[in-house]
């Protein structure tokens, strides 16, 4: 979910009127890009992400009304053929004099459901069977990298920005992963919940408030796709421009380097997202374009529903700020938010036909749960851990000198958590380091000409690493 900037609402053109909503059942065979409505949402309104549970069931969370000071959000339940709520649900202990609001982000193994709170910063694990809330993850609000000497939790825009988590999914060792969309981290909650600690984050993310949004691990589980809404306040050639990316995923489940699979329109904001069993991206636009877009599984753009700008799509409802994607059977359900213009009539979960059926959500056994001790491995030999290696900064310019900064680390056990690693070795551009006992050290490095040279982390006993950074042209003044 985007919390949309003002300057949206005198720039962009949409049908702003809208018509009373009816919920209509999809036909048979119905003709790809055929939307109707699954369900409306009631007040406080404003829904920003529409979940399927594996079981068929639909949750949705009411997100940031600015009408709505001192109401608490609702969590909503739906029956697979949608209409009236079945079951609602009032979220506890918010924050009612600030902008609040709550997304159903995913579930355990157990079918509870996860919920991101805007404020405070949290996740809260919600049981339908009971109606029971509890805390599942907190989220920490992190320094800003240009105010610490080096911190490897730390947020890398220049400003300070408070907690806001945006989307979540799980990975095959029962961790949970949360994109921050003001703190331009993704996040890190262990096996069981807990306070979230840093998997990734860097430059390439940095945005002012339009950052980070939909997470999904990859059918093959060996990456993750990550979309961001914009760049905005960097010093990227196209700061405007969202982007879906690829992370690979190392053995031990650890970030590979990022890299852009997809690039869209200027202020279009590409929001949640779902794939399908062909392998296409069906990507929510929340800005400007109001649209949903189809990407193929090679990065290029297949078509769009809906009509640019107008998000006319032959249905009772508009698309108006569409946020999320869902596969529902071959449909997807998108929630259509109308932040900009607090259009109730529009504010409802709509269904697309896709054609195809979506990939299933894996939700790993135990998921949710806390681990027990792990089973020893069948020769009785350790496990050798794998090292990771934070370099800041990771874009450096030909022909300057520049300190980089460098902290290995090395996982302590099956729950997340990574502890310093002293005597490493670090390579970079024929510089040569030793990390002190907190795992850090400095390089003072000068590469000749752009280009991509590796960092490279060994110490004995351990599996080395290595971490691409960028050497880019100097630019000419006078």
């Amino acid at each position: 979910m985007l919390r949309l900037p003002r300057l949206l609402a005198t720039t962009a053109t949409a049908v702003a009127v809208g018509t009373a909503l009816s919920v209509a059942a999809p036909a048979s065979a119905a003709e790809v890009g055929a939307t109707t409505v699954f369900a409306p949402i009631e007040s406080p309104g404003y829904p920003a992400q529409v979940y399927v549970r594996p079981d068929g069931r639909v949750y949705e969370g009411t997100y940031i009304n600015p009408d709505a000071a001192g109401v608490p959000s609702k969590v909503l339940e739906f029956g697979p053929e949608g209409g009236a709520p079945t079951r609602r649900w009032t979220v506890p202990g918010q924050d009612l004099h600030a902008d609040h609001g709550v997304q159903v982000a995913t579930s355990d193994a157990r079918g509870r459901l996860i919920l991101l709170d805007r404020t405070p910063g949290r996740a809260l694990r919600l049981d339908p069977e009971t109606g029971r809330f509890t805390e599942y993850a907190t989220f920490p609000d992190l320094p800003s990298c240009n105010r610490v000497p080096y911190h490897e939790d730390c947020e890398p825009g220049g400003r300070d920005e408070t907690p806001m988590a945006n989307y979540a999914t799980w990975l095959p060792d029962g961790r949970l992963l949360v994109t921050d969309h003001h703190q331009d981290v993704i996040w890190q909650v262990p096996p069981g919940g807990g306070r979230a600690t840093v998997w990734l984050g860097g430059d390439r993310f940095r945005s002012q408030e339009l950052g980070l949004t939909g997470i999904v691990l990859a059918p093959e589980r060996d990456a993750v796709y990550v979309t961001l809404a914009s760049n905005l306040d960097s010093d990227e050639p196209d700061p405007a421009s969202g982007k879906l990316f690829r992370i690979p995923l190392l053995p031990d489940l650890e970030p590979g380097t990022p890299r852009v699979l997809w690039t869209s329109g200027l202020m279009e904001l590409p929001d949640g997202f779902a794939i399908g069993r062909s392998g296409t991206f069906y990507v929510a636009l929340v800005g400007l374009s109001a649209q949903v877009a189809r990407i193929g599984p090679d990065g290029r753009e297949q078509g769009r529903f809906g009509l640019a700008v107008l998000g006319l799509n032959g249905g009772p409802a508009p698309f108006d700020s569409p946020s999320n994607a869902r596969f529902h059977g071959t449909r997807i359900l998108v929630a259509n938010q109308s932040f900009l213009f607090g259009n109730a009539a529009n504010q409802a979960i709509l269904a697309v036909e896709t054609g195809e059926e979506g990939v299933p959500e894996h939700i790993p056994a135990g998921a949710g749960d806390r681990p027990t001790a792990p089973p020893a491995p069948d020769d009785g030999a350790p496990t050798t851990p794998r090292l990771r290696l934070t370099v800041a900064p990771r874009r450096l310019t030909a022909g300057r000198r520049s300190a980089v900064r460098v902290r290995v680390t090395a996982p302590t056990g099956p729950g997340g958590a990574r502890r310093s690693v002293r005597g490493a070795t670090v390579r970079l551009a024929g510089r040569r380091a030793r990390t002190d006992r907190r795992g850090r050290a400095r390089l003072t490095v000068r590469a000749a000409r752009p280009g991509t040279l590796r960092a490279i982390a060994t110490r004995k006993g351990m599996r080395r690493t290595e971490v691409r950074v960028t050497v880019r042209r100097a630019t000419r003044t006078g």
